[in-house]
């Protein structure tokens, strides 16, 4: 398995990390300007053919005839449900406490890879989604009261189980098939799907070309869609997934300061509760013993699939 410096990867989980917490505010700022889907939409396509454009020279990785049905399911699930479902939800909530909640998925992920790839389930994992569960409870505690949207809870919730599953099935796939061409086909395969569904439910014409809308689309598209996900699937096949998975405290934390002071969103009493939990439950499950058991079954993983080849 190929290896990166520290000091690279240090820099590629820094980058990501600011990247998935400062976009949250930024498409919450794009609602105003464009329908959900339909954003959701350009972004994709936009953002896939750029890479695409830059991965010519190396057409021959893509091996669609072989591996075409996991570019379809990557694209369902990292894209439609997390990009189409997160722009739809987003409109129900404050950017802060909806990555906040969509932030469980480190604790999906536990869960999913313990039923799915048959890894090892130890207690501070168990203690860990448990707290992690409780945290979206308290946070969800004004969606039962009627303070906030319960339909807003509902999508950030399906948003964080569609990433999971997602980055479960790249994870098992990921000897398969390209890195790169992955984030390019999958955006331009979804970003289709989103436009589409967008065209057949919503104006177009309540699109605003304005600055900020091009602003914030060519920001999500190059660096959410094409930069920050081309960095953290090089970060996983070369087994740094686990040093990502420490430091994803820090995006709901930088989401919802950024939320505060951009775009004035509130700062509640239970947010800040379940915040604390859930960002606890990510510590728990990224803590050193449980970062390196992780790894030990990254390379056994590998073994395994170099051996089937």
């Amino acid at each position: 398995m190929e290896k990166l410096s520290t000091t690279k990867a240090s820099l590629g989980i820094a980058f990501v990390v600011l990247i998935w917490g400062s976009i949250w505010p930024i498409y919450k700022f794009s609602l105003q300007f464009s329908p959900p889907l339909l954003y959701a939409g350009i972004r994709g396509v936009i953002g896939g053919i750029l890479l695409t454009l830059f991965l010519l020279p190396w057409w021959r990785k893509i091996q669609w005839k072989k591996t075409w049905p996991i570019y379809l399911i990557s694209a369902f699930f990292n894209v439609v449900i997390f990009n189409g479902i997160q722009m739809i939800g987003l409109q129900y909530l404050p950017s802060g406490l909806y990555t906040v909640i969509v932030y469980l998925q480190p604790v999906l992920v536990v869960l999913l890879t313990w039923l799915w790839l048959k890894e090892t389930l130890s207690a501070k994992k168990a203690i860990g989604m448990l707290i992690g569960f409780l945290g979206v409870v308290i946070v969800s505690i004004e969606g039962i009261s009627g303070k906030i949207s319960t339909l807003g809870i509902i999508l950030a919730l399906i948003t964080g189980l569609g990433w999971a599953i997602g980055t479960v099935y790249v994870r098992k796939t990921s000897t398969m098939v390209d890195n790169l061409w992955l984030v390019a086909i999958q955006n331009i395969i979804g970003g289709f799907i989103m436009f589409g569904a967008g065209m057949a439910t919503e104006d177009f014409s309540a699109i605003q070309w304005n600055l900020p809308f091009f602003w914030s689309l060519l920001y999500g598209a190059i660096f959410a869609v094409i930069l920050a996900n081309a960095v953290y699937l090089k970060l996983m096949s070369v087994g740094e997934a686990s040093k990502v998975g420490s430091y994803t405290f820090l995006v709901p934390m930088i989401s919802v300061f950024i939320g505060i002071f951009m775009l004035g969103e509130p700062f509640t009493v239970s947010l800040f509760g379940g915040m604390i939990l859930i960002l606890f439950s990510i510590y728990l499950i990224n803590s050193k013993k449980t970062r390196e058991t992780t790894v030990e079954l990254d390379v056994e993983y590998e073994r395994t699939q170099t051996a089937v080849k």
